[in-house]
């Protein structure tokens, strides 16, 4: 008779397969429509944009953020700027105040008019997002995170999905990992660049987004005149506002080749405490939202994606559970054989078949998803470089995401069991 944990294994791997073949057919019946624009573009009008970069701590990064934005190929009378210091306890308001003179008072500005400062006592990220809110007066707004620089065409190809289709209320950008010095920021170039920048395009053709990322995802101001301001979210405000719009049945596009440069994690601890905000937050923004999960009426943001994201969570805890009891009984075995008997490492050797394959091992079924991820990475990599080919990243990619990302997972679950909210960073 079949065991339950076998039945749970097989019902797992099948659904983990079937997410990754339904990707891959997604970007077949809609690869002609991927676009990958060269040199500038433009536009037949330039609607006026407001960009809101809020900031805490960031003195290291702001300036490069302001002046990407100043770079923009976009006419500089249709782009407002409004910085935002929540609270900041280093240089951050000395560095941003050198793009106002000499005034420092809120919603003052001096040699670039284009751009206004503000200075608010520190609440989070969605409150300076907020306050800059309750000054804008253009019909699209959009915020850049403070340690992100944009591409000088990124914005007006994010507005070019404005300018094709009506009903669209929000795009978002393909964000490109910067400066990666290591393996661990190799790693994540490879998530970024490569398997985000495919999913994320193939999740816009289903019509399942479920995260808006502050690196300059821009909005129609509709979408918060109608739905109100951003919320904590579990310190995840660009997934919370994502749920609503997706609820609300506003139209969220991804501009694959918008490309917009993000700092990431140097080290394991850091990743591991991004992660872990990420994860908690897609939980817990589930749980909230769990009414409309299963819901036709929502499409393949609540029959797909959502589903989708849950179930790898359990095939996370699931596997690493069984790979941990495996190896745990494995060497409790040897160690009562070396005990009993001792080790003979010959006629172990001489008794391994080479040409034995188990098919429902563990092994075989992770070379089949390895699989499907690779062929991810590579038409991403084709989507952002234009070229095939082969990079260490992805193997990086692969080997450190496998061993640590379930430890985020388990750990984003216990929180949740227990109402800990993990640090911002």
């Amino acid at each position: 008779m079949t065991s339950i944990s076998s039945v749970v294994f097989y019902i797992l791997t099948f659904l983990s397969v079937y997410v990754q073949v339904f990707f891959l057919i997604t970007f077949l019946e809609n690869r002609k429509k991927i676009i990958t624009r060269n040199g500038t573009t433009k536009l037949t009008k330039y609607p006026k944009v407001t960009i809101i970069v809020p900031s805490w701590n960031e003195e290291k990064t702001i300036y490069k953020t302001v002046r990407s934005l100043l770079d923009l190929n976009y006419p500089k009378d249709k782009v407002e700027i409004f910085l935002v210091d929540d609270g900041s306890t280093d240089n951050t308001w000395e560095v941003i105040s050198r793009f106002s003179k000499p005034a420092r008072l809120n919603g003052r500005s001096g040699g670039y008019p284009n751009i206004k400062i503000f200075h608010k006592e520190n609440g989070g990220k969605y409150t300076a997002l907020n306050l800059g809110l309750e000054h804008v007066q253009t019909d699209f707004l959009g915020c850049l995170d403070a340690d992100s620089t944009a591409d000088p065409e990124s914005l007006v190809r994010l507005m070019s999905y404005f300018e094709k289709d009506p009903s669209v209320m929000a795009v978002s950008p393909s964000i490109i990992a910067n400066n990666s010095k290591n393996i661990i920021q190799g790693a994540q170039k490879a998530e970024y660049d490569m398997v985000s920048v495919f999913i994320k395009k193939m999740l816009g053709f289903l019509g399942a987004i479920h995260v808006t990322p502050g690196p300059l995802t821009i909005f129609r101001k509709k979408v918060f005149d109608d739905l109100g301001p951003y919320r904590h979210a579990h310190n995840t405000e660009d997934m919370e506002i994502a749920y609503r719009m997706q609820k609300n049945h506003y139209k969220i596009e991804q501009c694959n080749d918008a490309y917009v440069y993000t700092n990431t994690p140097e080290t394991i601890i850091k990743l591991y405490k991004q992660r872990l905000r990420w994860i908690y937050g897609f939980i817990n923004n589930t749980i909230d939202y769990r009414k409309i999960l299963f819901r036709k009426k929502y499409g393949n943001f609540s029959l797909f994606i959502l589903p989708a994201n849950i179930i790898s969570i359990f095939a996370v805890i699931y596997l690493f559970g069984k790979i941990v009891y495996s190896l745990s009984n494995f060497l409790f075995s040897k160690f009562i054989e070396f005990n009993t008997i001792g080790f003979n490492f010959i006629s172990k050797i001489n008794s391994l078949d080479p040409f034995f394959i188990n098919t429902q091992s563990i092994s075989f079924v992770a070379i089949i998803l390895f699989l499907f991820i690779i062929l991810s990475i590579i038409l991403g990599k084709k989507m952002t470089e234009g070229k095939w080919g082969f990079s260490f990243n992805m193997i990086y990619f692969l080997i450190i995401f496998s061993i640590i990302s379930p430890f985020w997972v388990l750990k984003a679950v216990y929180n949740t069991i227990l109402s800990r909210k993990p640090a911002w960073r």
